[in-house]
């Protein structure tokens, strides 16, 4: 599942995840059979902790939905991962692909069939067995139910027919499809998904616990508030160490830090960061490790390209003057990627350009000499010049009907981020007479979904496998009907783009498919509907006295909060626990609220973090 960092949902339900690439998963499927296995161990170490250990994370988004099939903010995809299991997971190591409900996966000499082992023994948190049916039935469901299709229907649009017989789940293609061993989709129980009546509208939140196979059960949630969830002791991998694992919105994220401080949370996830001031504030705090590691967003400017449905129909109202491509790229020549670096992020972050960040080598694109966008006042102005918005006697650029050239952006509330940098917008594209609007909202999906914006702060925070985050640029992504979400990002929909994505999607060989990806992230660069700024890193804070031990990913130097998999949370050690972890910290903190049992309702705002737009909220 992937998450956006998109950073506001579009209903009270469903989007966003983080996004990012690796040729891993592609070499694994290139090799043509995976050999069980993986890095980590099969069980957490042992705890001796004495009574139950609870483990408390300040987040600044709220959840979309718990529906696997809407859900895309990056709390609500991290959620899923620790409620139902994959058919594969991402190594923390390095993010190549692992068993998780299939010990072993194999292609058909011409790679259209794919059959999948599923795990033995693994039961339903109600005692029922997994069964490679219930996985069968997921994939079934998603093919032919639109409202199951809405969060990972990618996955699927290429899928000809999925069967079961024994422990063996076989998938059989259209076209060859690189991301077999990357399908981000959780495995549902059938005997209970099987009773829902609409899928485009049940939420999963209305019966608890909720029946899962993950390391954890949800037990608990309250919108806006929290999840709880308590640890899965049948768990196949070995059961987390943790009691119960709670996620508590914090609209204000200094709050969120006051907590921390205060030992009421063990960990702060941020926005999804943690601001350059916070984290400087926590450095020297007493039992507090500040996290620091490359990060799988990016942030971005979003243009609007004319909203309009799959068949053509035009809806929103966005400025006609960004249609053209020279008005689009004056508007980025005007942006100091390296002042935003330096002046909002403080040296957290690396400037932006392509659209995978380098954390994701393989994948990872810039530019050429003659190519790149660099900061260029001179030449915005000339741009402008060119398309007929010229300066009048006030200083401001008008086109040929007199009409003034104002934008609007949108912008989180709750990002501090998006503020910062829209009043550096306001004075850049002033100075080339362009009047800015920054329209702070709580909620950004809606105008969003409704092509009511002329851009907006965007960001996703990227899997191991690129795929879904290049496909919500398709055709294919618009919506159906007018202001209705489906799986686009921005409306953009680009002949040339989809003929890029359809290559790379069949392309088995890493080296060919990173080279299509590559030639996809210059179409988007060229094409100007997209303006990577920044790729933060990922900021984040936890008590060393609550924790004995925590994974990253990747496990050298890597994040703690919102990773592809559930490593973090279920390899956690509370302290005192008996395990010789690194007690201080370093790379392997986490946050544990041992024995708090309240749980404090922090405002009822919504933070964003679809797939898409993103800094405050990851899409993941």
């Amino acid at each position: 599942m992937v998450t956006r960092t998109p950073r506001s949902p579009r209903r009270p339900r469903r989007r966003v995840r983080l996004l990012l690439a690796s040729a891993a998963a592609a070499l694994a499927l290139a090799a043509g059979s995976v050999v069980p296995g993986s890095p980590l161990p099969d069980s957490a170490p042992e705890a001796q902790a004495a009574g139950p250990t609870t483990l408390t994370v300040a987040v600044a988004q709220s959840v979309d939905s718990l529906s696997p099939f809407l859900a895309q903010r990056l709390l609500s995809t991290s959620v899923l991962r620790l409620m139902y299991d994959y058919l594969t997971n991402y190594d923390a190591k390095d993010s190549h692909a692992v068993p998780g409900l299939a010990t072993s996966w194999e292609p058909s000499a011409d790679k259209l069939t794919w059959t999948y082992t599923i795990r033995s023994g693994a039961k339903w948190s109600d005692g029922q067995p997994v069964t490679a049916e219930d996985a069968a039935w997921t994939f079934q469901k998603m093919m032919t139910d639109e409202g199951a299709a809405q969060a990972n229907g990618s996955f699927v649009a290429n899928f000809d027919k999925v069967e079961a017989s024994g422990d063996k789940l076989v998938i059989t293609l259209k076209k060859p499809q690189a991301t077999m061993a990357a399908l981000d989709v959780p495995i549902v129980p059938r005997h209970v998904w099987e009773k829902v009546t609409d899928f485009s509208e049940f939420n999963n939140d209305t019966s608890f616990p909720i029946v899962g196979n993950g390391p954890f059960v949800l037990t608990d949630y309250k919108v806006d508030s929290y999840v709880k969830l308590k640890a899965n002791k049948d768990f196949w991998r070995g059961a987390p160490k943790f009691d119960e694992l709670v996620f508590r919105y914090y609209k204000d994220q200094d709050a969120a830090v006051a907590a921390l401080r205060k030992g009421e949370v063990s960990f702060v996830a941020g926005s999804p960061s943690l601001t350059p001031a916070q984290a400087d504030s926590l450095k020297d705090a007493p039992d507090i490790k500040v996290n620091e590691g490359p990060g799988r967003r990016f942030y971005a400017l979003a243009t609007n390209p004319g909203a309009r449905t799959k068949d053509g129909e035009k809806f929103g109202d966005g400025n006609p003057a960004l249609l053209d491509q020279k008005v689009r790229q004056a508007l980025f020549l005007a942006v100091d990627r390296e002042a935003i670096i330096e002046k909002v992020f403080q040296g957290h972050a690396e400037p932006g350009e392509g659209y995978i960040p380098p954390r994701y080598g393989d994948y990872f694109w810039q530019p050429s000499a003659g190519q790149a966008l660099a900061h260029d006042p001179a030449r915005a102005a000339a741009l402008l010049d060119e398309a007929g918005y010229r300066k009048n006697a006030d200083g401001k650029r008008t086109g040929k009907d007199g009409k003034p050239l104002d934008l609007r952006i949108l912008c989180h509330a709750t990002d501090p981020n998006d503020k910062a940098i829209g009043k550096y917008l306001q004075e850049w594209w002033g100075e080339l007479g362009i009047g800015l609007k920054v329209d702070c909202l709580d909620n950004v999906s809606d105008p969003w979904y409704a092509g009511e914006y002329d851009l907006a702060f965007d960001g996703w925070s990227v899997n191991p496998d690129p795929d879904f985050v290049l496909s919500i640029h398709t055709c294919a992504a618009l919506p159906a009907k007018a202001k209705e979400s489906a799986a686009t990002d921005n409306f953009i929909c680009d002949k040339q783009y989809d003929e890029l994505y359809a290559k790379q999607l069949a392309e088995y060989d890493p080296a060919a498919r990173a080279a299509l990806v590559k030639q996809m992230q210059s179409r988007l660069y060229d094409t100007g509907y997209m303006n990577v700024m920044a790729y933060p890193n990922a900021v984040e804070a936890y008590r060393t006295d609550q924790i004995a031990s925590i994974t990253t990913m990747p496990s050298d130097g890597g994040n703690i909060y919102g990773q592809d998999g559930y490593w973090s949370w279920w390899s956690a050690v509370p302290a005192g626990a008996g395990d010789g972890g690194d007690s201080d910290g370093g790379s392997t903190g986490v946050l544990v609220g041992v024995g708090i049992a309240a749980v404090v309702v922090v405002g009822a705002g919504v933070l964003f973090a679809l797939r898409r737009r993103s800094t405050a909220e990851d899409r993941e």
